[in-house]
């Protein structure tokens, strides 16, 4: 595939450069918080508690007088943490799973996608607090419940494009001249079927934040006094009246965030897309 062609696709697509921006910042903020935030966190002051956003504070305090603005940008770095360890277990774990049952078919395919039905099961959130009231609750074991909860779009995924592949030209001639399974199956299958699961990837990450963040919300995930966002909306909850951007500016980080990764995702599925060259 032509990367200049792909990268111009990409580019001529003004929401996907607006998503792409909006992860750029978020990636900045994550490896510059320490520099850029103007506070400390888990810095408590009663005597400033609740005070709304002002010059001092630019989005306010909260209940323990922590700065919203330090917690948030100390939370970009949780949340690409979060986004990317989970994707990355279900990368693993799903692109396996569905390059075996795609490739190797029979009993292999019958088993594996029977598990992965059942996994389908459940709805993801569900599955998720299943995971984690079985590890523990944790902000770790909340990354790698969310992985597990996605690993069945990949299978699905990779196994479906394994299939349209397995049987092609280059396939069979890999085969008539000796190359071992393994060797067909990630040379020649895999490095070809890498164009959906990016799209895969990208999209992930933002749903996987929003279900680590539900996960924190409902005291599952990060634990206090982590400046994690879903966490920061637990702790505002009883103060939305009172002091609504408590829960107000971290909704807004993690609505924005999951819209750059969408919109990111679009993107690059639209600039991916062969039959989109014309």
């Amino acid at each position: 595939m032509d990367t200049l062609s792909v990268l111009n696709r990409f580019f001529r697509r003004r929401t996907a450069v607006l998503g792409a921006l909006i992860i750029l910042v978020l990636v900045m903020l994550g490896i510059l918080g320490p520099s850029l935030a103007p506070y400390d966190p888990n810095d408590q002051s009663f005597p400033r508690q609740l005070q709304p956003p002002s010059a001092r504070f630019l989005m306010g305090t909260d209940e323990f007088g922590r700065d919203i603005l330090s917690r948030l940008i100390y939370g970009a770095r949780i949340a690409l943490e979060v986004g990317l360890l989970a994707v990355a277990v279900a990368l693993i774990f799903g692109t396996f799973l569905g390059l075996v049952a795609g490739y190797f078919g029979g009993w292999a395919d019958f088993i594996i996608m029977h598990l992965i039905d059942i996994m389908l099961a459940f709805p993801y959130l569900l599955l998720a607090m299943i995971v984690v009231a079985v590890l523990g609750p944790g902000l770790r074991n909340a990354m790698i419940a969310v992985g597990i909860v996605y690993i069945p779009q990949y299978a699905r995924l990779v196994r479906g494009t394994v299939l349209s592949i397995r049987e092609s030209d280059y396939v069979q001639a890999a085969r008539a001249v000796g190359a071992s399974d393994l060797t067909i199956m990630f040379r020649h299958v895999l490095s070809n079927s890498l164009a959906p699961i990016i799209v895969q990837s990208s999209l992930s990450v933002g749903w996987a934040i929003v279900n680590a963040a539900g996960l924190s919300f409902l005291g599952l995930g990060a634990q206090p006094p982590t400046p994690e966002w879903g966490a920061m909306l637990t702790s505002g909850r009883e103060y939305m009246l009172q002091a609504p951007w408590i829960t107000t500016f971290p909704g807004l980080a993690i609505l924005l965030t999951a819209l750059g990764f969408n919109l990111l995702g679009d993107g690059l599925r639209d600039a991916l897309d062969p039959r989109l060259k014309v």
